[in-house]
Protein backbone atom coordinates (compact mmCIF):
# COMPACT_ATOMS: atom_id res chain seq x y z
CA UNK A 1 0.00 0.00 0.00
CA UNK A 2 2.88 2.38 0.69
CA UNK A 3 4.23 1.75 -2.79
CA UNK A 4 0.82 2.55 -4.28
CA UNK A 5 0.63 5.82 -2.41
CA UNK A 6 4.15 6.80 -3.40
CA UNK A 7 3.44 5.96 -7.03
CA UNK A 8 0.41 8.28 -6.99
CA UNK A 9 2.38 11.06 -5.34
CA UNK A 10 5.28 10.65 -7.77
CA UNK A 11 2.98 11.90 -10.53
CA UNK A 12 2.89 15.37 -8.96
CA UNK A 13 5.10 17.98 -10.67
CA UNK A 14 8.26 19.28 -9.05
CA UNK A 15 7.51 22.95 -9.67
CA UNK A 16 8.08 24.01 -6.08
CA UNK A 17 11.70 22.85 -6.09
CA UNK A 18 12.53 25.62 -8.54
CA UNK A 19 9.71 28.07 -7.83
CA UNK A 20 11.01 28.73 -4.32
CA UNK A 21 14.27 30.29 -5.55
CA UNK A 22 15.04 33.56 -3.79
CA UNK A 23 17.50 36.41 -3.88
CA UNK A 24 17.49 37.09 -0.14
CA UNK A 25 20.86 38.21 1.17
CA UNK A 26 22.69 34.99 2.12
CA UNK A 27 24.90 36.76 4.68
CA UNK A 28 24.54 35.09 8.07
CA UNK A 29 25.74 36.23 11.47
CA UNK A 30 25.14 35.24 15.08
CA UNK A 31 23.47 38.58 15.74
CA UNK A 32 24.41 41.66 17.71
CA UNK A 33 22.53 42.83 20.79
CA UNK A 34 19.89 44.65 18.76
CA UNK A 35 19.28 41.66 16.48
CA UNK A 36 19.03 39.25 19.39
CA UNK A 37 16.69 41.63 21.16
CA UNK A 38 14.41 41.74 18.10
CA UNK A 39 14.33 37.95 17.95
CA UNK A 40 13.56 37.67 21.65
CA UNK A 41 10.69 40.10 21.15
CA UNK A 42 9.40 38.02 18.20
CA UNK A 43 9.59 34.84 20.26
CA UNK A 44 7.74 36.41 23.18
CA UNK A 45 4.97 37.74 20.94
CA UNK A 46 4.54 34.34 19.23
CA UNK A 47 5.29 32.04 22.17
CA UNK A 48 1.64 31.15 22.78
CA UNK A 49 0.59 31.23 19.13
CA UNK A 50 -0.87 27.79 18.49
CA UNK A 51 -4.15 28.58 16.71
CA UNK A 52 -3.42 29.48 13.11
CA UNK A 53 -3.91 28.54 9.46
CA UNK A 54 -1.15 28.44 6.87
CA UNK A 55 -1.90 28.40 3.13
CA UNK A 56 0.74 27.68 0.54
CA UNK A 57 2.65 24.94 -1.23
CA UNK A 58 4.63 21.99 0.06
CA UNK A 59 7.46 20.01 -1.52
CA UNK A 60 9.08 16.92 0.01
CA UNK A 61 12.01 14.82 -1.15
CA UNK A 62 13.80 11.73 0.14
CA UNK A 63 16.83 12.31 -2.09
CA UNK A 64 15.39 10.18 -4.88
CA UNK A 65 11.70 11.01 -5.28
CA UNK A 66 10.17 14.47 -4.93
CA UNK A 67 6.50 15.39 -4.60
CA UNK A 68 4.61 18.65 -4.24
CA UNK A 69 1.15 20.10 -3.87
CA UNK A 70 -0.92 22.88 -2.38
CA UNK A 71 -1.07 22.92 1.40
CA UNK A 72 -3.59 24.02 4.01
CA UNK A 73 -2.32 23.56 7.56
CA UNK A 74 -4.65 24.35 10.44
CA UNK A 75 -3.18 24.27 13.93
CA UNK A 76 -5.61 24.29 16.87
CA UNK A 77 -3.53 23.92 20.01
CA UNK A 78 -2.23 20.36 20.05
CA UNK A 79 -4.60 19.31 17.28
CA UNK A 80 -3.88 19.79 13.59
CA UNK A 81 -5.27 19.33 10.10
CA UNK A 82 -2.65 19.04 7.36
CA UNK A 83 -4.18 18.84 3.86
CA UNK A 84 -2.16 18.42 0.64
CA UNK A 85 -3.79 18.52 -2.80
CA UNK A 86 -2.01 17.43 -5.98
CA UNK A 87 -1.98 20.23 -8.59
CA UNK A 88 -2.80 17.95 -11.54
CA UNK A 89 -4.58 14.91 -10.14
CA UNK A 90 -6.54 16.89 -7.57
CA UNK A 91 -6.04 13.98 -5.20
CA UNK A 92 -6.21 15.11 -1.58
CA UNK A 93 -4.36 13.69 1.39
CA UNK A 94 -5.63 14.86 4.78
CA UNK A 95 -3.68 14.29 7.97
CA UNK A 96 -5.46 15.02 11.26
CA UNK A 97 -4.72 14.27 14.86
CA UNK A 98 -3.25 15.30 18.17
CA UNK A 99 -1.88 13.69 21.35
CA UNK A 100 -4.12 10.64 20.85
CA UNK A 101 -2.65 9.73 17.45
CA UNK A 102 -2.99 10.61 13.78
CA UNK A 103 -5.25 9.67 10.86
CA UNK A 104 -4.36 9.90 7.17
CA UNK A 105 -7.19 10.03 4.63
CA UNK A 106 -7.01 9.83 0.85
CA UNK A 107 -5.13 6.56 0.42
CA UNK A 108 -6.44 3.60 -1.52
CA UNK A 109 -7.97 1.19 0.96
CA UNK A 110 -9.23 3.84 3.35
CA UNK A 111 -8.01 5.85 6.31
CA UNK A 112 -4.83 4.83 8.11
CA UNK A 113 -4.21 5.42 11.82
CA UNK A 114 -0.87 5.80 13.57
CA UNK A 115 0.57 6.72 16.93
CA UNK A 116 1.89 10.03 15.58
CA UNK A 117 1.96 12.05 12.38
CA UNK A 118 5.64 11.55 11.61
CA UNK A 119 5.64 7.74 11.71
CA UNK A 120 2.28 7.52 9.93
CA UNK A 121 3.41 9.62 6.98
CA UNK A 122 6.73 7.80 6.77
CA UNK A 123 5.12 4.35 6.71
CA UNK A 124 2.33 5.18 4.25
CA UNK A 125 3.65 7.71 1.73
CA UNK A 126 7.35 7.80 2.56
CA UNK A 127 7.33 11.44 3.64
CA UNK A 128 9.77 12.44 6.38
CA UNK A 129 8.30 15.61 7.90
CA UNK A 130 9.13 16.59 11.50
CA UNK A 131 5.66 18.01 12.05
CA UNK A 132 6.08 18.62 15.78
CA UNK A 133 9.13 20.84 15.24
CA UNK A 134 7.95 22.29 11.94
CA UNK A 135 4.92 23.91 13.56
CA UNK A 136 7.37 26.14 15.49
CA UNK A 137 9.99 26.46 12.76
CA UNK A 138 7.29 27.66 10.35
CA UNK A 139 6.68 30.57 12.72
CA UNK A 140 10.40 31.39 12.82
CA UNK A 141 10.75 29.99 16.34
CA UNK A 142 12.98 27.40 17.93
CA UNK A 143 11.21 24.18 18.92
CA UNK A 144 11.30 23.13 22.57
CA UNK A 145 12.91 19.77 21.69
CA UNK A 146 16.50 20.65 22.47
CA UNK A 147 19.42 23.01 21.79
CA UNK A 148 19.26 25.16 18.68
CA UNK A 149 21.71 27.33 16.77
CA UNK A 150 20.34 30.40 14.99
CA UNK A 151 21.96 32.88 12.63
CA UNK A 152 20.53 36.05 11.07
CA UNK A 153 20.50 37.86 7.75
CA UNK A 154 21.25 41.49 6.98
CA UNK A 155 17.58 42.27 7.68
CA UNK A 156 18.06 41.04 11.28
CA UNK A 157 15.55 38.26 10.78
CA UNK A 158 16.46 34.57 11.23
CA UNK A 159 18.36 33.21 8.26
CA UNK A 160 19.21 29.70 9.45
CA UNK A 161 18.17 27.49 12.35
CA UNK A 162 19.91 24.20 13.17
CA UNK A 163 18.05 21.89 15.54
CA UNK A 164 17.47 18.13 16.00
CA UNK A 165 19.77 17.35 13.07
CA UNK A 166 17.73 19.53 10.69
CA UNK A 167 18.97 22.69 8.98
CA UNK A 168 16.16 25.19 8.45
CA UNK A 169 16.81 28.04 6.01
CA UNK A 170 14.51 31.06 5.96
CA UNK A 171 14.67 32.17 2.36
CA UNK A 172 12.18 35.04 2.48
CA UNK A 173 10.11 36.85 5.09
CA UNK A 174 6.88 38.82 4.96
CA UNK A 175 8.04 41.96 6.72
CA UNK A 176 4.69 43.69 6.15
CA UNK A 177 3.34 41.71 9.11
CA UNK A 178 3.98 42.56 12.73
CA UNK A 179 5.81 40.58 13.77
CA UNK A 180 7.40 39.55 10.46
CA UNK A 181 6.47 36.02 9.36
CA UNK A 182 8.38 33.47 7.24
CA UNK A 183 7.33 33.17 3.59
CA UNK A 184 9.79 30.54 2.32
CA UNK A 185 11.09 27.86 4.69
CA UNK A 186 13.47 25.08 3.56
CA UNK A 187 14.26 22.29 6.04
CA UNK A 188 16.84 19.60 5.30
CA UNK A 189 18.21 16.56 7.08
CA UNK A 190 20.07 14.61 4.43
CA UNK A 191 18.73 13.00 2.37
CA UNK A 192 15.32 14.47 3.33
CA UNK A 193 14.06 17.90 2.31
CA UNK A 194 10.87 19.77 3.20
CA UNK A 195 10.07 23.07 1.50
CA UNK A 196 7.26 25.44 2.37
CA UNK A 197 6.14 28.33 0.18
CA UNK A 198 3.76 30.22 2.45
CA UNK A 199 1.19 32.38 0.68
CA UNK A 200 -0.97 33.42 3.63
CA UNK A 201 -1.13 33.30 7.41
CA UNK A 202 -4.27 33.73 9.50
CA UNK A 203 -4.42 33.69 13.27
CA UNK A 204 -7.34 32.96 15.57
CA UNK A 205 -8.09 35.73 18.03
Amino acid sequence: MRQTARTLLAALPLFLLTACATTRDPVRNVGDAATLGMQEQRERSLADTDHWTLQGKLSVSDGKDSNSGSLTWRQDGERYEFTVRGPITGRTFRLTGGPDGADLEGLDGGTRHGADAESLMASTVGWQIPLGELKRWALGLRADTGPAEMTFGADRLPSRLIQDGWTVDYKTWDATRQPAMPARVFAEKAPYKVRLAIEDWSFAK
